[in-house]
């Protein structure tokens, strides 16, 4: 063989380009058109500009920072105790990045209306292109409102707003912007936060306290401060508890060890210690679960939105590779099975994100004192928790097929995306939480349940399959009142699922969504089976695909 037949022999046929550099923000009609339908219109060209930041610089950082982890220094060379956390530095620029253009505090920087709607498409851009980073960008982001509740904490309120990545360990005081952790779950409670052991005694000053316990998942530990829950005298209550005291001296707490995760690589989890740990409280003794819930709230919000990301992603991945792959004489973009697969990946891509954006809103219109949006939101984040977390494993599964084996090595993100995709589903309550939630608050809260019923018939009328729909779950949510607990309970999971779809069904069909129809006609109508990639024939599969990756 000479070498000009060796060189064709060798040459790497038949493979698509590289994905990235890609504009993020350019590609992505339904993210354009939901910015500005639920009213962060007035941001659109910085997040534009941050879009195509996210699919070029910060998209290559991602890689090296999964790839070398974080690791845990509980001492230095002479034997002092640091509990430092060191990072690959493309940790520190992603997050330098991120918080520089306001994915953590933009809703603190610019309390406008619209300011949280702006936000979540900044968090869902910067989730597509590093998930880890988003973590303590969405904990110090929800922090806010927490911190707010007491005026002795107007400069961490600051720090955060200052949209500045101050990577130095040292006192908060001595610092041009802040991050904020949180320490929930125990060994022995996990989601059941009123199990809790860790105690908080009181010191002589007003507000102060003493940790002594642990907590099992402390998320972020290289944060400035954590939120912690912890038993008072009266009860569980919130704390601040930062790394440095009041004093400039190290905090008692100690880094036992970093969690050897799934996935969320670039970031560290970890278990902790307290010894005597400085902390003020936050809110009234007894009070910290009703303390904390805003700050849930938002955290399950990004939730969504980072799942929505990486639905997004995983499609992107496999509609670019599907269109430069040829098999059997022609581009697997145009095998009919192909088209039906990625047609319906775009679907549920587009409607977890159209949700999340309309969850969003509802977070920014009732903050700013709409009693009915804030109800809204209070049920709405549960329900759409659960259904578009749920929905990110089964989805990027389904986009590495797309590539075969392509898919399933560390060169492609998808092995990346598919560690990552369970644990918003984990995170801030499981499902089982994020279901008995929504009964709770369609039991107790009348307000959120008539925000609900109000939300899905406003769609009405629009689509039969919607309308049959949305009369079989008005009976079924009639039918709880003459249940047992125990019946209700058995029944959540369905009865959210129904109330998430018919919420994603509405919000793309008020919009005028070109999906609507596919959506309601699949998801609502029967006309789909159990896998991904069964849409009834009939379908559009081109304009769905083109649409979501022109």
């Amino acid at each position: 063989m000479n070498a000009e037949s060796s060189a064709a022999a060798l040459a790497a046929l038949n493979q698509p380009p590289e994905f990235a550099p890609r504009d993020l923000w350019a590609d992505d009609a339904a993210l354009r058109e939901a910015l500005a339908r639920e009213g962060g219109g007035d941001w659109a060209e910085a997040i534009a500009s941050y879009g195509a930041l996210a699919g070029d610089t910060l998209y290559a950082l991602g890689f090296d920072a999964n790839r070398d982890r974080p690791r845990l220094r509980t001492h230095d060379r002479f034997g002092q105790r640091i509990d430092r956390v060191e990072f690959h530095p493309n940790y520190h620029a992603l997050m330098s990045q991120a918080i520089g253009h306001g994915v953590a505090g933009l809703s603190w920087r610019e309390p406008r209306a619209g300011a949280h709607v702006a936000r979540a498409a900044l968090s869902y851009l910067h989730h597509q292109a590093e998930a880890g980073t988003s973590c303590p960008l969405t904990m110090t982001h929800a922090a806010v409102p927490v911190l707010a509740r007491e005026p002795r904490l107007r400069d961490w309120v600051a720090g955060i707003a200052a949209c500045v990545y101050d990577p130095a360990d040292a006192p908060a005081a001595a610092k041009r912007g802040l991050t904020v952790g949180m320490g929930m779950t125990e060994k022995q409670g996990g989601s059941d936060v009123r199990a809790n052991r860790t105690l908080a005694t009181p010191l002589q000053a007003e507000g102060e306290y003493a940790l002594q316990g642990h907590k099992w998942f402390f998320s972020a530990p290289m944060s400035d401060g954590f939120l912690v829950l912890a038993q008072a005298p009266a009860g569980l209550s919130c704390f601040l508890m930062p790394r440095w005291r009041p004093d400039g001296l190290r905090n008692g707490f100690r880094l036992m060890r970093l969690k050897d995760k799934l996935g969320d690589w670039a970031n560290a989890s970890s278990e902790v210690e307290f010894d005597d740990a400085w902390a003020l409280r936050i809110g009234d003794e007894g009070r910290g679960v009703q303390t904390i819930i805003e700050m849930v709230m938002l955290t399950r919000l990004d939730c969504m939105l980072g799942s929505a990301a990486e639905m997004r992603m995983a499609l992107a991945q496999a509609v670019h590779h599907a269109r430069h792959r040829a098999a059997f004489g022609r581009a697997l973009a145009a095998q009919p099975l192909m088209r039906n697969v990625l047609a319906d990946l775009a679907l549920e891509a587009e409607a977890a994100l159209a949700l999340a954006m309309r969850v969003a809103r509802a977070v920014d219109v009732g903050a700013r004192g709409d009693a009915a949006e804030a109800a809204f939101a209070r049920v709405a984040t549960a329900i759409g928790k659960y259904w578009v977390c749920r929905r990110a494993p089964v989805v990027v599964n389904e986009a590495q097929e797309c590539l075969g084996g392509a898919g399933y090595v560390e060169e492609s993100i998808l092995p990346r995306l598919y560690r990552q995709a369970p644990l918003n589903s984990i995170w801030e309550g499981s499902g089982n939480i994020q279901c008995l939630d929504v009964l709770r608050a369609l039991a107790r809260e009348p307000a959120s349940g008539r925000a609900l019923r109000e939300e899905l018939r406003a769609a009405a009328g629009r689509d039969p399959a919607y309308d049959a729909a949305l009369e079989a779950l008005d009976a079924a949510l009639a039918r709880q009142a003459d249940e047992t607990a125990e019946a209700r309970e058995l029944g959540a999971r369905r009865l959210v699922e129904r109330l998430a779809l018919a919420l994603q069904a509405g919000v793309l069909l008020r919009a005028g969504n070109p999906a609507a129809a596919a959506f309601c006609r699949s998801r609502l109508g029967g006309e789909h089976g159990f896998a991904l990639g069964t849409l009834p024939a009939g379908t559009d599969f081109v304009a769905l695909i083109d649409r979501a990756l022109p």
